[in-house]
């Protein structure tokens, strides 16, 4: 299995089923300590409730994941938390649902959708990241070529990260791996192919989805 996003956002939900408070907390988390430490941290943030149920997934390959009910019958919380992250491609998060009990008892049917609908709200509220590879590029190029060159990079989506102003104009752009191939081709039809081109090391970066 292989999961493709990250959450965007570390967020907060809440929404009350019969009585029953359930605080949804997501976090963005590298490693297998570190979704520890913030399952740790809302249990003592919130040491009062009745439980605080959790799920996470570290590695794109979902290699490592792990759901626990905190007290609730076994696969009514944990394990439905860990279902919404699969089914949204997540990886690198941990979500932690707190419920705090109102008095009025759920059902196995009821805790299930209760925890599902409460880890849904928060990944929503979070959105989502994709990782993408990205080539840094410093250009240089005659003023006559910076009006096209600057409305073409905006209308594909490309940012220019910083400019710089001499004899002549240097930009510094962040293109897509998968656009090179385009992005350079399209360079030399503005330029006539006059530009100063440097190719940076590939970074990684994060796109909204």
């Amino acid at each position: 299995m292989e999961q493709h996003y990250m959450n965007r956002l570390d967020t907060e939900t809440e929404t009350t089923i019969n009585k029953s408070r359930f605080i949804s907390s997501i976090r963005r988390t590298d490693t297998e300590a570190e979704a520890k430490a913030f399952i740790d941290e809302v249990r003592r943030r919130h040491k009062d409730a009745t439980h605080n149920c959790s799920a996470y997934i570290i590695g794109e390959h979902a290699l490592t994941q792990k759901a626990d009910d905190d007290g609730e019958p076994s696969g009514t919380a944990g394990v439905p938390i860990l279902e919404v992250l699969k089914r949204e491609g997540m990886y690198n998060v941990t979500v932690a649902v707190t419920r705090y009990f109102g008095g009025i008892k759920l059902g196995g049917g009821g805790l299930i959708r209760a925890y599902s609908n409460a880890a849904s709200d928060a990944v929503k509220t979070a959105g989502k990241v994709i990782e993408v590879s990205m080539i840094p590029f410093r250009i240089t190029m005659d003023y006559t070529h910076t009006s096209r060159f600057e409305h073409y990079t905006a209308e594909a989506g490309i940012e220019i990260k910083d400019t710089g102003y001499t004899d002549k104009v240097t930009y510094l752009v962040h293109v897509k791996t998968a656009e090179k191939d385009i992005f350079l081709s399209k360079l030399r039809e503005i330029t006539k192919d006059t530009h100063e081109l440097d190719e940076l090391d590939i970074i990684h970066a994060e796109s909204a989805f």
